[in-house]
């Protein structure tokens, strides 16, 4: 099993799988990035396009860097262009018969036996979707955090089917690689992080719900008072109350002792469209100018 990555397949355009591609372009990677649809492949180009010169802009790379980045990607829609990848890394919705319908597409046409499958979510068991392939020993969990280029942590998951090499491998990709820190965790739902985050996310939304304090407060309250660098309600926001939402009902069902019961009020406010940055009203409004 490799510990040096050169080509990579990432799953997703989206903002992890953009982000997930952008850290490894930046590293001299090869990326292949799979999208669900020819129609998507200019949106994953662009994102990764105006990140690049985003970049450029403040000064973080230069522009033979972001030629050089950039000649290293290729954007699909089809999975046998995945077939030489070395290491795949899935990014795309957080729900199981997703996941297991990728992985079960994309470990039919890897060429190499020994190539590495690894999932980003972030509340699903990696040892269901190492059940939809035939190489659960070369399945491992790499959960990278939003937004990827800037966040240092990587949380990498094994089931008790993961080979040592597997793990060692996507150890290394993430941490010699990218440059990123690593912790390894067994696999349960919402591994090291979300397993503690998540509850407290959950417990802000039932005081908000219940009018103990009104959001301001109750941000201000942790990030005054404990330190924290942003406040739950505003972190939800900046997550996503969809994605927020997702990712508790999973853990919900996988493990009901860390997420007993999903707030109504998350539910109400996906329905409503009320998800946070990104439509400008969560908990809090943001205006398009400043975000903020």
């Amino acid at each position: 099993m490799r510990t040096t990555v050169e080509r990579l397949g990432v799953i997703g355009g989206g903002t992890m799988g953009a982000g997930i591609a952008e850290v490894s372009l930046r590293a001299g990677v090869e990326v292949t990035v799979l999208v669900s649809a020819p129609h998507r492949i200019e949106d994953a180009v662009g994102r990764l396009t105006a990140a690049f010169a985003r970049a450029v802009a403040k000064g973080r790379m230069t522009v033979p860097e972001q030629a050089a980045a950039m000649a290293g990607l290729r954007v699909t829609a089809d999975v046998e262009n995945l077939a030489d990848r070395q290491f795949v890394v899935e990014a795309v919705a957080e729900r199981l018969d997703v996941k297991r319908r990728v992985f079960k597409a994309v470990d039919g046409v890897l060429a190499d036996p020994a190539a590495v499958l690894a999932s980003t979510t972030s509340s699903l068991l990696v040892g269901d979707l190492a059940d939809a392939t035939g190489r659960a020993g070369s399945v491992v969990g790499m959960h990278f955090f939003n937004p990827v280029p800037l966040m240092p942590l990587v949380e990498v998951v094994v089931t008790d089917r993961t080979s040592q090499q597997c793990a060692a491998s996507a150890e290394s990709f993430a941490r010699d690689t990218l440059g990123k820190e690593v912790i390894r965790t067994a696999d349960r739902s919402g591994f090291v992080v979300n397993a503690l985050l998540v509850p407290y996310l959950m417990a802000a939304v039932r005081m908000y719900d219940q009018g103990i304090a009104d959001a301001d407060d109750i941000d201000r309250g942790m990030v005054l008072g404990c330190g924290h660098p942003m406040g739950p309600l505003a972190l939800l926001d900046l997550i996503g109350i969809d994605t927020i939402t997702d990712v508790a009902r999973s853990m919900a069902e996988n493990s009901a002792d860390l997420v007993p019961e999903l707030p109504l009020l998350l539910t109400r406010m996906v329905r409503e469209g009320r998800l946070g940055r990104k439509t400008g009203h969560g908990f809090h409004r943001y205006d398009d100018s400043s975000g903020s």
